[in-house]
């Protein structure tokens, strides 16, 4: 399945979203925003999919905003139409969705692209990537959840030097900072992205979506909140067929066979 800015592949309960503009290194227009909402939102429908790895085509990930449609005066949605009804329903959707989602990065990650790659639930790169805070460049600030995720990674000191100055930040360096969760080596890269992917895609998805929320809650959440959100959910996943299943494989000392349910 696909269309002219985004392609989706189902492999093995595994949907495959890639940014498809590489002649404009994959920065997002309008058609390519709508059309990546709807795209995440037949993934999250599909009993065929348990996992998601979203990536770029091309040698970018995603330079972010196509600034040739914000400075065309018959095209340009302007910034209150981009930010409410593209990057602010693309992060709410990644953050949504009740199945892991790995940001394969493949090139560079700048503005927008850099700040959605970090949304997602695990993030890897190899060592040609690089992400960038554009917005300070050309007089921006930066959006997409930039400032909600980026200093609760690498803390608020890095975070806001980053988003200032605009410094490109190497994969090896992302890695260290905890930025992102790993460095693949490039000659690898496909393999261990699919490698991960596929691990996730047969894990227990319900519990890994109660993982999602509990971490999305935790961002806000007292302590007396999260721990009663724990209870909640921990309740709702030991009456799981795959919490049954996966108690049984344990005491035969066999693989578990997860459906996700």
């Amino acid at each position: 399945m696909s269309n002219n800015s985004i392609l989706l592949k189902i492999e093995k309960k595994v949907a495959y979203i890639t940014l498809n503009r590489p002649e404009v290194f994959n920065s997002f227009n309008r058609e390519m925003a709508l059309n990546l909402q709807n795209v995440m939102d037949d993934c999250e429908a599909s009993d065929e999919v348990r996992a998601i790895v979203l990536t770029g085509n091309g040698k970018a990930f995603c330079a972010g905003q196509d600034l040739k449609e914000v400075t065309d005066t018959e095209l340009n949605p302007g910034f209150k139409k981009i930010l409410e009804e593209h990057y602010n329903p693309i992060i709410t959707r990644i953050r949504s969705i009740k199945k892991p989602i790995i940001a394969a990065v493949n090139g560079v990650a700048a503005g927008a692209g850099a700040n959605i790659a970090l949304a997602c639930d695990i993030v890897v790169a190899h060592e040609n990537v690089s992400f960038i805070q554009a917005f300070s460049l050309i007089g921006l600030v930066p959006d997409s959840a930039g400032t909600f995720f980026l200093p609760r990674l690498i803390g608020f000191q890095k975070a806001s030097a980053l988003a200032m100055l605009g410094d490109k930040v190497s994969a090896t360096e992302a890695e260290q900072l905890g930025m992102i969760y790993k460095l693949i080596p490039l000659e690898i890269f496909d393999q261990e992205v699919n490698k991960l992917a596929f691990k996730l895609a047969n894990m227990p998805t319900k519990a890994l979506g109660f993982i999602k929320q509990l971490f999305n809650q935790s961002m806000t959440n007292t302590l007396d909140e999260q721990l009663a959100l724990e209870s909640k959910l921990q309740i709702e996943a030991a009456q799981s067929e795959d919490y049954a299943e996966g108690v049984a494989a344990f005491i035969e000392k066999r693989r578990p066979e997860f459906k996700g349910k």
